[in-house]
């Protein structure tokens, strides 16, 4: 990972590996996407450029997800972190979360998540309303 070069391997779940089927790239390619196809990994600044570029196109096609879906809310990359985590807050352990979102500091991984976890705020908003 480019944001802060650990190596990861992840299991790819069954309803993932299956949209994964779909993409275009060469069978025996190490990279998931082709966007990184012949690319000389020890030049970053290019490494970086065809990220973002790629990026970017994702983010296009993603806009046109959403007018063919008629969905009214902006999609993309960023976005679909968040919503990652808007869904995973309540759900995993912050030091799972951590090693998913391959932060160093698990403060980095609660002050990220502060945003998404509202349950426990909720529920302690019951206890004291509910005298």
């Amino acid at each position: 990972m480019a944001k802060n070069n650990k190596l990861v391997s992840l299991k790819i779940p069954d309803k993932v590996s299956k949209i994964l089927g779909k993409l275009e790239r060469e069978e025996d390619s190490v990279y998931l996407f082709k966007e990184l196809e012949g690319i000389n990994l020890n030049d970053k600044k290019r490494v970086r450029t065809r990220i973002k570029t790629a990026t970017r196109n994702f983010n296009r096609r993603l806009e046109l997800v959403d007018e063919q879906a008629g969905i009214d809310k902006k999609m993309s990359m960023h976005i679909a972190r968040h919503s990652f985590g808007n869904i995973s807050g309540d759900k995993i352990p912050i030091q799972m979360l951590q090693k998913l979102y391959r932060h160093s500091s698990v403060t980095t991984t609660m002050l990220y998540q502060a945003n998404f976890m509202r349950k426990d705020a909720d529920e302690a908003l019951d206890m004291v309303i509910d005298f």
